[in-house]
This record gives structure tokens, sequence and C-alpha cells, in this order.
């Protein structure tokens, strides 16, 4: 029920970006343009300063977005609760991901979701977990699976589960025949890397620097931005990497790979990230409910 173009302007002064607010809002450029050139009018003011290439608020763009969050937030949550009256969830339910929980957690527990309810339209975004976090902070998602624990002051987490990082090789790599892989070992091969920003390199960095040394000591002969190509490399015997158990296990079975545990053992939490100021629906607490209770049985399962 809210304005469209109240809806545009939000997203504009979000991304700061006509171009990437058209992105989120699937518009093109020249359809942002002219509902936001509508709401100037209407205000009679100019709500963006366009001066050197960048976008920027002005005061009354500022006063604006304080009032377009609040006036968005409570249609929202009018719909959601209307909606809830009939008692069944449904609705749209947008949710984020980082690549590892993306490409080998959710997509079962997804699926099983929509089977039970199936009223429910789900939409995934998977992108690496400082993406994820700045989104759902930016409530352009419902809620999100993360890698790394939330520094944002907007967001509230929620572990899930523990996962566990090993040394990932080929099995005609020197350290495939190792039952540990001890931290300093690590510096005498090649390595293949996670992407800056990626969960997974955040930890084992921290890790490594615990131990007296850090990822930008070791032989990094290439960085990838998902953990399946990451794998794919990896097969070719060029290096090793660090990655999560559950994002090998199909490779282990299939003997294209070989986990080796670090020791000490190097585990980290995954983590559920939602907005602390906005309404929680009946979906997504349900959502959230059930997709913990799955990723607390898949990290058991591999315990």
């Amino acid at each position: 029920m809210a304005d469209r173009r109240l809806q545009v302007f939000h997203a504009v002064a979000k991304q700061l970006s006509f171009t990437k607010a058209g992105e989120v809002l699937f518009m093109t450029q020249p359809a942002v343009t002219f509902q936001i050139k509508q709401l100037e009018e209407h205000f009679d003011t100019r709500l963006f300063d366009r001066g050197h290439g960048r976008l920027s608020l002005t005061p009354a763009g500022e006063m604006v977005l304080e009032f377009a969050e609040r006036i968005l937030g409570l249609s929202a949550e009018m719909d959601v609760r209307l909606a809830e009256m009939t008692g069944e969830v449904g609705g749209p339910l947008l949710v984020g991901a980082s690549m590892t929980i993306a490409e080998f957690m959710l997509p079962r527990i997804l699926g099983e979701f929509k089977s039970r309810y199936s009223g429910v339209r789900p939409h995934l975004v998977v992108a690496n977990s400082e993406t994820i976090e700045k989104r759902v902070a930016d409530h352009a998602l419902d809620v999100g699976f993360i890698e790394s624990p939330s520094r944002h002051p907007n967001l509230r987490t929620e572990v899930c589960c523990d996962d566990e990082l090993v040394v990932v090789c080929s099995p005609r790599f020197p350290f495939a025949r190792l039952k540990e892989v001890p931290p300093e070992k690590l510096l005498d091969h090649p390595y293949v890397s996670r992407e800056p920003g990626s969960g997974t390199r955040e930890f084992t960095d921290a890790y490594l620097r615990s131990h007296g040394s850090g990822i930008d000591q070791l032989n990094v002969v290439m960085e990838l931005g998902s953990p399946v190509a990451l794998n794919g490399v990896v097969e070719t015997g060029i290096g090793y990497t660090v990655a999560s158990r559950a994002s090998v296990a199909s490779s282990q079975r299939l003997g294209d790979l070989v986990a080796i545990p670090l020791k000490p053992r190097l585990m980290r939490a995954l983590s559920m990230v939602y907005p602390k100021d906005k309404f929680r629906s009946k979906l997504v607490a349900t959502f959230v409910d059930f997709a913990s209770a799955k990723l607390k049985e898949l990290a058991d399962s591999k315990a």
C-alpha cells in the first residue's frame, strides 16, 4: 500500500545509485529517475545532490528517508499482520546466504520448507558474508545466513550451528596422507584462497594469526569467490585450501578430494542475522526456527 515513489526513493537513498536501486527493484534506470523526479516535484525540493559524479542526500532527503523507513516498515507490517489473520504461513521470503551455506546447506532446507508451507515464495540471494550482512541491515533481505560474526549494531545474531574448517586437497597432494595438519605446514605449499569479504577467509586468517602467521604469508596462487570453483581447482592438485567440511562431503565420497583436520582444530559458528528494528513476521519467525533446527541436524550428522 506504500507509495511506489517512496519505495523507489528508499532504494536510491540506501544504494546511493540509480543504477543499483534499479537492479534491486528490477526497474530500468530511466524509470527510477522518473519516480524520483516526481517525488521531488511533489515536495517541491531536491532530495539528492548529484555533484562530482556522486549521489548524496540533501537535508530534505535525510528527513524524507527517516519518514520513508517508518512508513514502509508500517506498511509491510500491516500487510503481513492482515495475511496472518488467516492462520496460514505464506508470502515472499527474502533469504540471503554466504556462499558455503547457500551452495551446500540451504537448498534442501528451502525445499523442505516450501513443501511444508506451499504458500511461501522463497527468494535466495547468494553473496559473501560481508555483502549479506549489509543487505540485511539495509532491509533488502528478511534474514541472512553468514559464516563470520556480525559486528553491525543494527542486526540481531543467532548462532545456528558449528562448522569445522578443514584442509582440503587432491588425493595426490602431499597433505593427503596426514591425519592432521599443523598451521606451520601450511606455509610450505601453494594455497588456493577465498576472496576478501569471505567468512571462510576471515576465520582462516584469524586462525593463522593466532599461530604466528596469516594468509598474507601463504603462497597464494589463486583467489576464488565460490566453494564449488574452489573444489574444482584444488582437485587438479595445483594447491590446497581451507574450507568447510560440509562443502567437500560429496567430493570426499567420490574420492576426488581429501579433508584433513587442522591441529588444533578450527571450528566456527554459523549465524543467522536479521534487523533489530524490523517487525518479525510469522513467516520469518517460522522459517528461522525451521532452518535453525535443520542446520543443527546437519551439523550433528557430520560430527
